[in-house]
């Protein structure tokens, strides 16, 4: 499908305004909401045994602001704020760029170099690997591996190399960075929608009915929103990667390079969650 250059270049700009600022409030408010956790586990242990509640103080703008952690909220006489949007924006535009780019036409995302293919096979094995590294994740998370951080870290890790090194394989070398932040984007959207957010849910469900809500769910969507939080830094590198063709994609190395990226991207994360 061919569209006019015009038109193609105006849903590009938009597309991509979307995502990178839907992007900034999605691993912002990410960020900031490990950060807060972090700093009120830091309180609960501080005043375990005078009774008070853990408390957060902070100045920004022209306010001072106490945060207070609840596992049981007043849901009858507060509005409960949700960020959830955030996610599904992030990543609704996203596809919507690699349609854009990558899936009309096919210029991006195939290089006779690299594999003579159709553009209905290439675009079949670019959401092909998305979805199966998806289910591969689910997968991992609720086996064994999953309760082991490290382990599941490692053979995460591990997949990730493989699946860099396959595509390079298949699909341009643009292509191949491309989908890999697809990947983790893809990952980190489904967690949002479809672990996190149904957890929470069921917990407030639980309150209403005046049942003590399952633990076991809150710690399940901790460990996902933590992933999340390590992915997100590779996701950006993977992103901005686009604009150094020289020393990352165009490299001979690139799915050597693309593997480094993503674990200077874990360390990063792994500091900046202690900021």
């Amino acid at each position: 499908m061919i569209i006019d250059p015009t038109l193609s270049e105006w849903l590009n700009l938009l597309f991509r305004w979307i995502h990178v600022f839907a992007g900034i409030m999605w691993v912002g408010t990410t960020y900031y909401f490990t950060w807060l956790d972090a700093r009120l586990t830091e309180e609960e242990k501080a005043v375990a045994n005078t009774g008070a509640a853990p408390q957060v103080w902070m100045v920004h703008s022209g306010g001072f602001y106490a945060v207070e952690k609840r596992k049981v909220p007043d849901l009858a006489s507060r509005t409960l704020h949700w960020f959830k949007w955030e996610a599904g924006t992030t990543w609704l535009s996203g596809f919507a760029l690699l349609i854009l780019i990558y899936y009309l036409g096919g210029g991006a995302l195939i290089d006779p170099d690299v594999r003579e293919l159709s553009l209905v096979t290439a675009v079949a094995i670019g959401i092909g690997v998305i979805l199966a590294c998806g289910f591969v994740y689910d997968v991992l998370m609720i086996s064994p591996l999953g309760r082991n951080e490290k382990a599941f870290a490692a053979v995460a890790y591990v997949l990730i190399v493989v699946v860099a090194w396959g595509l390079t394989k298949f699909l341009s070398a643009r292509a191949v960075y491309i989908h890999v932040g697809a990947i983790f984007g893809t990952i980190m959207a489904a967690n949002v929608w479809m672990h996190i957010l149904p957890a929470q849910k069921r917990m407030i469900a639980a309150l209403n009915e005046g049942r003590k809500p399952d633990e076991r769910l809150s710690a399940q969507a901790k460990l996902r929103s933590k992933q999340n939080t390590f992915m997100a830094v590779p996701v950006v590198f993977l992103m901005i990667s686009n604009h150094y063709p020289g020393v990352t994609y165009g490299d001979r190395y690139n799915w050597i390079i693309l593997s480094v990226l993503v674990l200077l991207g874990w360390i990063a994360a792994k500091f900046i969650r202690r900021a």
